[in-house]
């Protein structure tokens, strides 16, 4: 039974799945399980950047789940596929940061390489560190297609000595230590509690920065940033991402759609306001070029120069993801923006 929703005749996956011509494709899908109504149905594209290097994407693979139950509630038929990452809390200070900028193209390039091959007709793309969010967003502005972004979810603090320890506390603990102020023991036991779960590190450093992008450019739906990767109530929005994509498939809405100048020049006031990392200056250019919008380093910088901070994050700051989600999120930080008036509400 066709969900007379979709027009598959209008879509990619038309190629791989419709008319005499394609039955040794389908013979393919019947090998896999794939029912007659989901190969006729349209076809989304789950991606992540699941692996076993880091906190950050160990998560990702259970996340996914969530997300093609509400691709299957929506009508679709969703196909699950992993990229590379090449997580910057790893690969720094050492030879291994040379991999970490060039990964966010090859994310970039594998993702595109897939949704083409396969002629998926959407994408949902999950992404928990630094380099793999700006590149799952730059697949998704260089396709075109309906596309829907979630953030894996930012770790959870440490606790020591009553008080909050994060990733940063360890890496100034090493300097403490070097300098004679912290023995061997008290460094032994900080960097035993500082990373207590899954999750990116936990303040505005690149991941969370690009995951408040995420939702303030209009690629990810409010506040889905916020939740920390253990919360199971991460799979809420999962599930609703999962729908959102197949109504985009719907109303034929598109990356580029949604990805305009006055949604990037947003992205950068959120940045800006919350204190974020300065490799946005990098990504969000590399973002624009995508969809070949004239928007680089320079205009990020005049609209960083002019807007407030106020978000009190670290490492700037003393507060970490947790805190700014259950203070309600991006959705609190861009209405305190609107109320300055340094935000376009028309994208």
């Amino acid at each position: 039974m066709t969900d007379q929703r979709f027009d598959k005749s209008r879509l990619p996956s038309r190629h791989v799945t419709e008319g005499p011509a394609r039955a040794p494709h389908r013979s393919y899908f019947y090998a896999m399980g794939i029912s007659e109504d989901e190969i006729h149905s349209p076809w989304v594209g789950v991606a992540t950047c699941w692996n076993e290097a880091a906190p950050c994407n160990i998560s990702l693979n259970r996340q996914a789940q969530s997300v093609k139950q509400g691709v299957k509630k929506g009508g679709g038929c969703p196909r699950e596929f992993t990229t590379i990452t090449v997580t910057d809390g790893i690969a720094m200070g050492h030879e291994g940061m040379r991999s970490s900028l060039a990964s966010r193209d090859a994310i970039a390039d594998t993702v595109e390489l897939t949704i083409r091959g396969h002629c998926y007709d959407a994408l949902v793309g999950l992404a928990g560190c630094d380099k793999s969010l700006p590149g799952m967003m730059m697949a998704m502005v260089r396709l075109n297609v309906p596309s829907v972004f979630i953030y894996g979810g930012s770790i959870l603090p440490g606790k020591l000595n009553g008080r909050d320890v994060v990733v940063q506390d360890v890496f100034e603990a090493v300097g403490q230590h070097q300098a004679g102020n912290m023995t061997d023991a008290e460094l032994d036991i900080l960097e035993r509690v500082a990373c207590p779960s899954a999750g990116a590190c936990g303040g505005q450093y690149t991941a969370n920065t690009m995951a408040c992008v995420s939702e303030a450019i209009g690629l990810a739906l409010p506040n889905s940033s916020g939740a920390p990767a253990p919360y199971e109530s991460r799979d809420q929005y999962g599930l609703a991402s999962g729908e959102a994509v197949m109504r985009l498939i719907e109303k034929n809405i598109r990356a580029r759609d949604v990805v305009t100048r006055k949604a990037l020049e947003n992205a950068a006031r959120v940045v800006a306001c919350t204190g974020g990392s300065t490799n946005a200056g990098l990504h969000l250019p590399a973002i624009a070029h995508e969809a070949g919008i004239d928007f680089d380093l320079f205009d990020v910088c005049d609209i960083f120069r002019d807007t407030p901070y106020f978000v009190n994050l670290r490492p700037g700051g003393e507060y970490v993801a947790k805190d700014l989600y259950e203070a309600g999120g991006v959705p609190v930080v861009m209405r305190e923006l609107r109320r300055a008036g340094l935000i376009h509400e028309d994208c």
